[in-house]
């Protein structure tokens, strides 16, 4: 009744069904108002990503905000519409809150659509597929696909 202060990852160590994703730090507020519930603060995790450009693995260091409130489930199996202040808004079921839910959805949702192994990745060679970030690659640039030549100068063309 009084709130809950959750400051030791150790006490989330279930949190994510994935064994790979690690929680390193977790600082939340668990307040109640009512039947609701809210949770704030900040989760940090490590995570395995592959890099969108070199597909090379990495770990990747996620911190995520949590703002999450609770509700409990409605009995009714009918459709409910929600609006934008609803984003926010989980559900618990018998009185039981699954915290571990709550930090792994957040985590997910932080990680990037696009992860890098760093900001200066030059990728894959498109000619030979080397990895550009370890071997200086020696290919001749590719010449541009005839199919496109048509739309080659389109920016010039719509300019004038």
């Amino acid at each position: 009744e009084q709130g809950l202060s959750v400051t030791d990852p150790s006490a989330l160590e279930r949190a994510f069904s994935d064994p790979s994703w690690r929680l390193d730090t977790v600082a939340l507020q668990v307040d109640p108002d009512g039947a609701d519930v809210f949770v704030h603060g900040r989760v940090g995790a490590t995570i395995p990503q592959t890099c969108s450009r070199c597909l090379e693995s990495f770990p990747a260091r996620v911190e995520a905000p949590v703002d999450v409130r609770l509700v409990p489930r409605p009995a009714t199996a009918a459709p409910v519409e929600l609006g934008a202040d609803d984003l926010d808004v989980d559900f618990y079921e018998n009185d039981l809150l699954d915290l571990d839910r709550v930090v792994e959805t957040e985590t997910t949702l932080a990680l990037p659509m696009k992860p890098l192994c760093r900001d200066d990745c030059r990728g894959l060679c498109p000619v030979c597929g080397g990895n550009r970030n370890l071997v200086q690659c020696s290919c001749a640039d590719r010449a541009p696909d005839p199919r496109l030549a048509a739309l080659r100068d389109l920016a010039s063309r719509l300019r004038n």
